[in-house]
């Protein structure tokens, strides 16, 4: 918590973009403090992937996936993006690491 303020941290494939969009305005209209990705890999930000070759990570695909780690870590609990029930291996891995932390783990759809 943030003052009154419930910290959430988003979490899912970053090709479900609009849901991100959605859902981060309906969290914060229900008054809480959400942090989000800060871009969409699967959505048309290439620097994500720029020189990946099959099985390397970039360094900015690495940075990015520890960066997010570092906003579960500020959050008080997580909400995971899982259009239709779809969860990658970068999100389950987040969902163990906030689980592991004590973090507690909401969902846009049950199907999980």
């Amino acid at each position: 918590m943030v003052g009154a303020y419930k910290v959430i941290t988003l979490c899912g494939s970053t090709r479900f973009k609009d849901a991100f969009l959605e859902t981060q305005k309906r969290l914060t209209l229900e008054g809480n403090i959400v942090i989000s990705v800060g871009l969409f890999g699967h959505s048309g930000d290439n620097e994500v992937w720029e020189n990946m070759d099959e099985g390397t990570l970039t360094k900015t695909k690495e940075m990015l996936d520890d960066m997010h780690k570092r906003k579960i870590d500020m959050a008080d609990e997580i909400f995971v993006i899982n259009v239709g029930g779809y969860i990658g291996e970068s999100t389950r891995s987040e969902i163990e690491y906030a689980k592991k932390t004590g973090k507690p783990v909401n969902y846009l759809c049950e199907k999980h």
